[in-house]
């Protein structure tokens, strides 16, 4: 063969890997910015689940779309809303729950003090029919075993109950406490029967830490606790 032509051939196949090893440079560059962005974005909404969702209230949007439940903070209702969601307060220290203020459930939306998250919001049947509903607080993120000394009052139109995890040692309910937890992942149920168009429930939800608690510890210090209340209709007529 010509030896012009096989320097030809050479270049050729020379240049062909040249432009192969540039376009496979350029996908594995794109694959890792790919990469670094979903990191990324998976920090983002673990940082924020963590620092700014302790606190989260949630309609099935299926109940909401189909049969008017919803939910408002405030008890006059402008439209529909399916999740509502409480300011954090960062690095709540311990106090007594007899430190809280008596009028606590009497303000809309949130009114945090500085070592205790307080909401309140209505639960509203905006629909036609008469309902029945469930509603369940469920702990979705816990660290540092925080929840063996957190609190959570729930006021229920006026009628407080305290709700704090089975002592440590299997002995039943804290002394300051109404009620157990039902489970290590829920807090509460509650029901609701014969809710006519139009009805409000209003609802205020308290958490702190308890410091007379034995498990309010050092080690739980830097703890998170989030959070979830979910209602659902349960009957419809």
């Amino acid at each position: 063969m010509d030896e012009k032509l096989i320097d030809v051939l050479e270049l050729r196949r020379t240049a062909k890997e040249v432009k192969r090893h540039v376009v496979l440079m350029r996908i594995l560059g794109l694959l890792m910015i790919i990469l670094i962005l979903i990191i990324a974005v998976a920090y983002a909404i673990s940082y924020f689940y963590d620092k700014f969702g302790s606190f989260t209230v949630k309609v099935n949007k299926y109940d909401m779309v189909h049969q008017g439940l919803s939910l408002s903070e405030t008890p006059e209702y402008d439209r529909s809303i399916a999740v509502l969601n409480a300011n954090i307060v960062y690095d709540m220290t311990n106090i007594s729950g007899n430190d809280l203020p008596e009028n606590i459930d009497k303000v809309n939306g949130s009114h945090n003090g500085d070592n205790f998250i307080a909401y309140t919001f209505y639960l509203i049947n905006s629909g036609d029919d008469t309902l029945s509903y469930t509603g369940e607080m469920v702990i979705e993120n816990v660290t540092k075993k925080v929840d063996e000394a957190v609190r959570v009052a729930v006021y229920k139109n006026g009628e407080k109950t305290v709700y704090g995890k089975t002592k440590s040692n299997g002995g039943g309910k804290e002394s300051d406490c109404d009620s157990e937890f039902l489970t290590s992942s829920i807090v509460m149920k509650t029901t609701t029967e014969g809710f006519k168009a139009r009805d409000k429930d209003k609802y205020t939800v308290v958490i702190w830490l308890e410091g007379n608690d034995p498990d309010c510890i050092d080690e739980i210090i830097g703890g998170t606790l989030k959070l979830g209340m979910n209602f659902k209709i349960t009957e419809s007529t």
